[in-house]
C-alpha cells in the first residue's frame, strides 16, 4: 500500500501491560490507562483512522517483545476490519514499534500482516538492519528519530547519540527506509504544542515521508505539521484526552 497519499492523522495505541496508556514526557510510570488495546483500535476506525499506531511500550524499554499477545490481537482483529468500510481500497494500515531489535522479528511481524515497522534504537546501533529488511519488504521500515534537546535520543529517550535528526533522516533514507517518524520528545504527551521549525528540518533533508509525534495538543497544531511538510500525524493524548475528534481533525487537514 502506498504511503500516505493525502495527509493522514493517525491515532496511537500504546501498549503496557496489556493496557493502552499514553504517557508524558516519555517516563514510565506516568502512564494515564485507556483499557483494552482491542477496543481501543476498533474505536478508531470506527471514527474514520485509516492507519493505526502500535507501539509495544514495555518493548521499547526492555527491548524485548513483553506485549506481543495483545498486539496479534489487534493485528487479527483489525485484519478483518481491511474488508469493511474504511476510505479507498479498504485497507487499514497498521504500524508497529517498540522491542523489534532484529531483522527476522520485522520480517515476521509483516508477515503477520502489518505494513510497517518501526524500527528506533535497533536502527540507530545497527543500521544494516534497515536495510536487511528492505530487502524481503520493500518500503516497509519507518525508522523512529526521537529528538530531545535537538539530538537523537534512544533506549527509552534515556540516552544521546549526538546526531543530528535531519542528518540521520536523510541516512536512513539512504539505507532504505520508506519513512521517518520524527518525535520532539520535550513536548510529548504534556498537550504543550509542536515545535514546528524542528519537523520541517527534518522534511527538508528527505523526499520519503516524515511522520510527525509528539505534543499535538489542537486541531491547530495538527494543521500547522501538515503546512510543515508532514506526510502524516500521529495523536494520542489529545484523543484520549478528547481534545479534539479524529474525524475533526481529519476533516480540518484535508480544508487546510
Amino acid at each position: 500500500m502506498s504511503h500516505f497519499p493525502e495527509f493522514e492523522v493517525i491515532p496511537a495505541v500504546d501498549v503496557q501491560d496489556g493496557e493502552v496508556v499514553q504517557l508524558v514526557g516519555g517516563e514510565r510510570g506516568t502512564g494515564k490507562r485507556y483499557g483494552d488495546p482491542v477496543e481501543a483500535a476498533e474505536r478508531w476506525i470506527d471514527a474514520g483512522a485509516e492507519t493505526l499506531h502500535l507501539v509495544d511500550l514495555d518493548g521499547a524499554f526492555e527491548g524485548d517483545r513483553v506485549n506481543a499477545d495483545a498486539i496479534e490481537a489487534v493485528v487479527e482483529t483489525v485484519g478483518g476490519a481491511r474488508d469493511g468500510d474504511t476510505d479507498s481500497d479498504g485497507a487499514v494500515g497498521l504500524q508497529l514499534g517498540g522491542g523489534i531489535r532484529t531483522a527476522a522479528d520485522a520480517r515476521d511481524l509483516l508477515d503477520l500482516g502489518l505494513d510497517r515497522v518501526i524500527l528506533g534504537t535497533a536502527a540507530v546501533e545497527s543500521p544494516e538492519i534497515v536495510a536487511a529488511i528492505d530487502e524481503t519488504h520493500p518500503d516497509s521500515v519507518v525508522v523512529s528519530l526521537d529528538a530531545k534537546d535537538g539530538e537523537v535520543v534512544v533506549s527509552g529517550w534515556t540516552e544521546g547519540t549526538g546526531l543530528d535528526p535531519a542528518e540521520a533522516a536523510a541516512r536512513y533514507e539512504d539505507l532504505g527506509a520508506g519513512a521517518i517518524l520524527f518525535t520532539n520528545v520535550d513536548v510529548e504527551g504534556q498537550l504543550a504544542g509542536i515545535d514546528r521549525t524542528a519537523v520541517e528540518n527534518v522534511v527538508e533533508a528527505v523526499d520519503i515521508p516524515v511522520i510527525a509525534s509528539g505534543g499535538v495538543a489542537s486541531i491547530d497544531d495538527v494543521v500547522a505539521l501538515k503546512a510543515a511538510g508532514a506526510a502524516a500525524v500521529v495523536v494520542g493524548t489529545a484523543l484520549y484526552e478528547g481534545a479534539f475528534t479524529l474525524r475533526a481533525a481529519q476533516a480540518a487537514a484535508d480544508d487546510a
